[in-house]
């Protein structure tokens, strides 16, 4: 990342927003089990590696990442049931069930937006500006591009192309952050942007690439000299 960046756009998704899991997993409460926040950390970090692994490898999975995901809880867990899974993965894909804000989100958004014009870049299902909207914050960015609506989605270099053409903006002067390093990170690089993973989870502290674990910390990344 350079001193080059007029334009920032984030993801939705484990990056701004955080899915509510006593929603999503309901119908696994219903059956008497239950998962810790520890295993859900612990499990999205190794999915994180196992489906980029897959991804940068061949192009493409047989699943998607919450599939993955969801066949391995419930494999941990000692479930067998595939409509219980297929009902999981459905839940998280839905876009109203990702509503979850960490204190300090809109502030930090306001005062990145003050200095940057900012925008969406979203893996989602049409409906990810009525979410921004309901959690208060869709009001700091200029446009919000959801794969729903364009029928493309992240990595396809497509989809950023869009975004950057609704901003008026170069891919070289532009910043992507996202949480999934083959999809958002090296999608981005890939449409010739600059990156940063939002890596809360800590799934990329080994990788040896720029990486921030909040807001915060991408805010303080954007006022060192060799960036603003």
């Amino acid at each position: 990342m350079n001193s080059t960046i007029k334009f920032i756009f984030f993801d939705v998704g484990n990056t701004l927003l955080f899915p509510n899991r006593e929603v999503i997993d309901a119908p696994l409460a219903g059956t008497g089990h239950t998962v810790t926040s520890e295993h859900l950390r612990d499990l999205e970090c190794r999915i994180k590696n196992q489906f980029d692994r897959m991804l940068t490898s061949n192009g493409s999975t047989d699943h998607s990442f919450w599939w993955m995901f969801y066949s391995q809880l419930l494999l941990e867990i000692g479930v067998n049931d595939d409509a219980l899974r297929d009902q999981l993965v459905a839940n998280i894909r839905n876009s109203a069930n990702w509503n979850i804000i960490l204190p300090g989100t809109r502030e930090r958004l306001k005062e990145i937006s003050e200095h940057f014009p900012i925008a969406v870049i979203s893996n989602a299902d049409g409906r990810i500006e009525d979410v921004l909207n309901q959690c208060g914050i869709a009001q700091y960015f200029r446009t919000i591009t959801d794969s729903g609506l364009v029928g493309l989605e992240k990595p396809h270099p497509e989809i950023f192309r869009q975004a950057l053409l609704s901003m008026n903006a170069s891919p070289q002067e532009s910043l992507y952050v996202g949480d999934i390093y083959s999809v958002d990170y090296l999608g981005a690089a890939g449409a010739g942007m600059q990156a940063v993973l939002m890596d809360v989870a800590g799934a990329y502290c080994e990788l040896g690439v720029s990486g921030v674990r909040s807001l915060q910390e991408l805010q303080e990344m954007l006022c060192r000299p060799d960036t603003a």
